[in-house]
């Protein structure tokens, strides 16, 4: 099992925040940070201060030097493909070839109409996804006078440079898994992965992207498969308890003793003392997955991060 560690930063962390997260998450081995791609403050408190992924991104590809870093996802509707491409090619370059470049369809319609961003009807926006993925495919990897006519983008003549490494940034297709985002991810994505869902849930919707790939002609594990996932660990059930009444205050749960929201989603979290913790990785495993996001919604409880490392990576 490959782990990631993922943050959440709308919740108010500012850019030193974010990377002294990053060289936490360095030091203590994991292969990845993602962040998301918002900028409406949530879970939590609305109003807090918010940074622009790629930006942030851009930053932290100077000062880091192993982790990969990426957006997991960027909704399709906040850019332009021919920026998108622009933009994570030129922070690939900027990290060394480190870039992964999860793109998505969006979902959180108040954020787009407080920003001004289009806001289209769900099919649509799938259109728009499709669309992008394969402009961006052709104007890293396409013939110069490469050109697409979609319905919702037109591309003539390209001349993209400066053109990344064969393979690079690898492109991530993410959702909650439904039948036509494996066709898409079928088509284009290097890697598809699943946000906050059971594992059995998480066998059927791997399922439906093996036959997507038979249907397209490719190898499906080709597609490496992964999932994002809740994480809330302790080194005993005191330490999950304090863990999770500090998670519930950072979405603005309070701190009363209802814990029904995090009882709610524990089943589908790495969440737990440690030996919990191992058996909620191996039952992901046990389907398919390969990659695990853990997403953090304490993401300032840089203890947690070493917990996590000590008690997975060396399982993993």
């Amino acid at each position: 099992m490959r782990l990631a560690w993922m943050i959440e930063p709308q919740q108010g962390l500012s850019y030193e925040e974010q990377l002294a997260i990053a060289r936490r998450v360095e030091a203590a081995g994991f292969e990845a940070l993602f962040r998301s791609d918002h900028y409406q403050s949530f879970p939590g408190p609305a109003g807090l201060p918010t940074t622009d992924a790629w930006a942030v991104l851009a930053g932290l590809a100077r000062e880091t030097s192993r982790i990969h870093l990426g957006a997991l996802v960027s909704p399709v509707t906040f850019r332009l493909p021919g920026n998108m491409a622009k933009v994570a090619m030129t922070v690939d370059e900027m990290s060394g070839g480190r870039v992964e470049l999860g793109l998505g369809t969006g979902w959180n319609e108040d954020e787009h109409r407080q920003y001004g961003f289009p806001f289209p009807p769900m099919a649509d926006r799938a259109d728009m996804l499709e669309e992008q993925l394969e402009i961006v495919a052709g104007l890293f990897h396409g013939p110069d006078g490469w050109r697409f006519d979609g319905r919702h983008y037109t591309i003539g003549g390209s001349l993209f440079r400066s053109r990344p490494p064969e393979g690079h940034p690898r492109i991530i297709v993410g959702g909650r898994g439904t039948p036509r985002s494996t066709r898409i991810a079928a088509r284009f994505a290097d890697e598809f992965n699943i946000t906050s869902t059971e594992p059995e849930k998480i066998r059927e919707v791997y399922g439906w992207l093996d036959d997507a790939c038979a249907a397209a002609g490719r190898d499906p594990w080709a597609i490496t498969r992964s999932a994002m996932i809740g994480v809330l660990i302790g080194r005993d059930s005191n330490e999950v308890e304090r863990r999770a009444g500090d998670l519930l205050r950072q979405i603005g749960r309070g701190d009363g003793p209802d814990r029904s929201w995090f009882e709610e989603r524990r089943p589908r979290w790495i969440a737990g003392t440690p030996d919990e913790a191992r058996e909620a990785v191996a039952r992901y495993a046990a389907v398919g997955v390969e990659r695990i996001m853990l997403q953090s919604l304490i993401p300032r409880d840089l203890e947690m991060i070493d917990l996590a490392a000590e008690v997975l990576i060396a399982e993993a």
